[in-house]
């Protein structure tokens, strides 16, 4: 599909009428048609600043002989949709975006793309679109937030919900609470911390789909409007040498993607995202490799809410770069993988250096000798379920407990809340997950709640459902078969004991298994009334262990 399809010959005389409707000089219509997907929109802060990034993407575009139009991608704000029936709207939109993505971008005849997301549905939902489509695609992000500052100690949406813990504690007041509010978040993009959006954008730069500094250059800073118009450049020089992203994004670039997963110490989301992007690209990437990559992957980076550092200082430090220069010394990358940049990641990251070792490890002394996330099996999870281990305790790394089980977010809350759970608990938040919520809404609230009343030492959570890249703690998500599906989790009973075992990547429900059978034979799982989008979404939708992809 290109613009030959609608611009070139007698019988597309009626494409160029409209065209023209456009106000499109002969001169453009000649030229390659590159669409820019633009996720601008101004609930979103970190889609703000998208209207400057791609005012400068076309302006790269056209310097380089193209002609840009502009059309539009949807996106949710994962912080404003906490905590309450929005969150259910979160993953769904990762499928809406590819879908309507596809349909513009293969409607219109295109020869090229440039995707200007953010946040976190709005990069994995673009990434399969580019797989889908296939045609020359560039990406730029809006970049990460600058870190906010509280009586002087760094600061990111994590804080907020920690904090909000901490004052219904009656650890700090009112006053401090305010305080945390507005000074949190002080700038435009996606929050500052090792989230979602933030992680998928670094897993852009290690696909080989957006130019060095995609994921660190800070939204406010002018290196990310010169970063802008370089992809927008970039992309004529893929039209012209016909590179598209299946050319990218092969099963050797995807395995470089998740090395560099396990030494950032990504959100957990990666582990939905990373599979459903593979799908698309025609390559199997299941749970299981999780593990072995982890096993031989050391952790490099602590980035909030593992440690106390920020993506400024990632960017600071050398950014993505510099990390897979640090994985390459041990022969842990493909470095023969095609890149948007035209030269192979090898080429790419030939002279990048790692300029703090504070933050990015050497490779010689890692955080851990094992990668940031972990996939636990066991009877309770037997397709298996996901921790960043990074962001867990060492006290916390082997826990047994019994359980306290809710059957939706805002029971738990509730209880966290009222002060009924207590050290050594095993918190199972159920029904939650893709089928089950539907949407599988990430648990930021509660495990927030958790970490800021003092209890993220002493306190497991484990839910069908999935965490914020914000969480930290001993968080088991994407519990799969879901409590919807007549999983296990769908069974276990308050004071039931509950073993987790990162390090083994085991969880167990500790319960006879004659009686376990029994409960499995009598137990009809809940269903709920739906309606619209989010009932077709749970009539679609497969399990967490496979990337919550539509079937």
């Amino acid at each position: 599909m290109s613009k030959e399809n609608v611009v070139c010959g007698v019988q597309n005389a009626p494409h160029r009428s409209l065209f023209h409707a456009l106000g499109l000089t002969e001169e453009e219509q000649s030229r390659p048609l590159i669409g820019i997907v633009s996720s601008y929109n101004e609930i979103v802060p970190g889609h703000m600043n998208l209207d400057k990034i791609v005012d400068a993407v076309k302006l790269g575009v056209a310097m380089a002989g193209g002609t840009p139009i502009v059309f539009p991608a949807i996106a949710v704000c994962d912080g404003i949709a906490m905590g309450h029936k929005g969150m259910k709207y979160s993953l769904v939109t990762r499928d809406l975006i590819a879908d309507s993505t596809e349909a513009m971008a293969l409607a219109h005849g295109f020869d090229g793309l440039v995707m200007v997301p953010n946040c976190d549905k709005n990069v994995p939902g673009l990434l399969m679109a580019a797989a889908r489509v296939n045609i020359p695609t560039v990406f730029v992000s809006g970049g990460p937030m600058l870190a906010g500052k509280v009586e002087g100690k760094k600061t990111s949406l994590s804080s907020m919900f920690e904090a909000v813990g901490a004052f219904s504690a009656g650890k700090i007041d009112e006053e401090k609470l305010n305080e945390y509010e507005r000074k949190t978040c002080p700038t435009c993009g996606s929050c500052s911390g090792m989230y979602t959006a933030n992680s998928m954008n670094c897993l852009t730069e290690a696909l080989g789909m957006g130019l060095k500094g995609n994921g660190t250059i800070p939204a406010v800073y002018s290196a990310r409007l010169e970063l802008a118009k370089r992809a927008g450049m970039a992309v004529m020089d893929l039209v012209r040498k016909n590179i598209c992203p299946r050319d990218i994004m092969t099963k050797e670039a995807l395995m470089n993607a998740l090395t560099v997963d396990m030494a950032l110490g990504c959100s957990t989301n990666s582990m939905l995202h990373l599979p459903a992007i593979a799908h698309e690209c025609g390559v199997e990437l299941s749970l299981d490799i999780a593990n072995e990559m982890s096993a031989k992957t050391p952790n490099l980076c602590h980035l909030a809410p593992a440690g106390r550092t920020y993506m400024e200082e990632l960017d600071e430090a050398g950014g993505v770069y510099a990390v897979m220069k640090e994985l390459s010394k041990k022969n842990l990358l493909n470095l023969d993988c095609m890149t948007v940049s035209g030269k192979t990641m090898g080429e790419n990251i030939e002279n990048s250096v790692n300029l703090d070792y504070n933050i990015i490890r050497p490779i010689e002394n890692p955080f851990s000798e094992t990668g940031g996330i972990a996939v636990l099996k066991g009877n309770l999870a037997p397709e298996g379920s996901v921790v960043k281990r990074s962001a867990v305790s060492e006290k916390m790394l082997v826990h047994e407990g019994p359980a306290k089980v809710f059957d939706s977010e805002e029971e738990a809350q509730k209880a966290i809340n009222g002060g009924e759970i207590v050290a050594g608990d095993v918190v199972v938040i159920r029904y939650e997950g893709p089928k089950g919520g539907p949407g599988m809404r990430e648990m930021l609230n509660p495990t927030s709640a958790i970490m800021g009343m003092g209890l993220g030492e002493s306190v497991a959570l484990i839910t069908d459902g999935r965490f914020s890249g914000a969480t930290r703690g001993a968080c088991v998500g994407h519990v799969t078969p879901e409590a919807a599906s007549g999983g296990v989790i769908g069974i276990v009973e308050n004071g039931d004991i509950i073993s987790i075992n990162i390090p083994e990547n085991t969880i167990e429900l500790k319960v006879p298994e004659d009686e376990l059978n029994e409960r499995m034979k009598n137990f009809v799982p809940k269903k709920k009334e739906l309606s619209g989008y989010l009932k077709r979404y749970a009539s679609l939708v497969s399990g967490g262990a496979t990337g919550a992809i539509l079937n």
